[in-house]
């Protein structure tokens, strides 16, 4: 209950930040604007999120035949945990890496990479899908989708808002109304980093839940933490062409070949998830 508040006060926070920008690109009229395109984009996020993020990466469905120990794992774990068989996708990546998506248990979906397929064997495999239906079951899959779709449009807007600060610039030579370019700037580049920060506070206390709870599903935490070590390795080697506005809804952070965003990443510290898993008892 803690966690649903957290992350409905944190999702208004995005929503409040992303009026913010739409009012110093447009003023009052263009926070009008942006409060009628938020209350739009989240009523798509909550019907169309999961398509929205699957469509992003390129995944397509899996069938039975594509991916047969997916599948076996997948529907155990289902069946063990009460919830329907979500739907499965594959994404054409190399880098190792999976996430889950969808409005609720029942219209859930996973996705992992052609890459994770094959660096893990079957219990490392069974650990990381144990951990993504465990977002499924805390539902914590509509929080993050939405998140995702809110700081994607902010970081839209915040590209507008630096060239905003361009041409306002040059009509302030000329004519000293108009927008202020340093707002602009200033709005350009501090509304990424706060989307960021926003994301990281609704993801990293879930992720340790998630591997908590997926280690209790599959009573194998050892898999789990031998996954993570696995990906760990594997993502500083072949790190996912993947949006940072969508970074949080993996298991790992795809983009953590990149030292810079490594300041700001939406998952906690490999090695003390591994080593929360290791200390678990089943």
């Amino acid at each position: 209950m803690a966690n649903t508040v957290k992350s409905t006060l944190l999702l208004g926070l995005l929503t409040g930040l992303f009026l913010l920008i739409g009012g110093f690109l447009g003023g009052r009229s263009g926070m009008v604007v942006a409060f009628g395109f938020a209350v739009v984009m989240n009523f798509f996020s909550y019907w169309f999120s999961d398509k929205i993020v699957l469509a992003m990466y390129g995944a397509r469905p899996i069938e039975e035949g594509d991916a047969p120990v997916v599948s076996r794992i997948v529907r155990g774990l289902a069946t063990k945990a009460r919830i329907p068989m979500p739907r499965l996708y594959l994404i054409p990546s190399d880098s190792p890496n999976a996430f889950a998506t969808g409005r609720s248990p029942q219209h859930a979906a996973v996705a992992v990479t052609e890459g994770i397929l094959r660096i893990m064997d079957e219990q490392e495999l069974e650990g990381v899908l144990g951990h993504e239906l465990s977002h499924v079951l805390n539902r914590d899959v509509l929080t993050s989708t939405i998140a995702a779709t809110i700081a994607g449009a902010i970081m839209m807007l915040a590209n507008m808002a630096k060239w905003g600060a361009m041409f306002a610039g040059a009509r302030r030579d000329d004519n000293e109304g108009g927008m202020n370019p340093i707002a602009l700037l200033v709005t350009a580049l501090l509304a990424p980093i706060a989307a960021v920060l926003i994301q990281m506070a609704i993801s990293r206390s879930r992720e340790y839940e998630a591997d908590a709870s997926g280690a209790r599903l599959t009573h194998n935490p050892l898999g789990l933490a031998s996954a993570l070590g696995k990906l760990e390795q594997a993502t500083q080697v072949v790190p996912m062409n993947a949006s940072p506005a969508t970074a949080h809804l993996f298991i790992v952070n795809p983009l953590s070949g990149r030292a810079f965003l490594n300041l700001f990443s939406t998952h906690p510290p490999i090695e003390e998830r591994i080593a929360r898993l290791r200390a678990m008892r089943v």
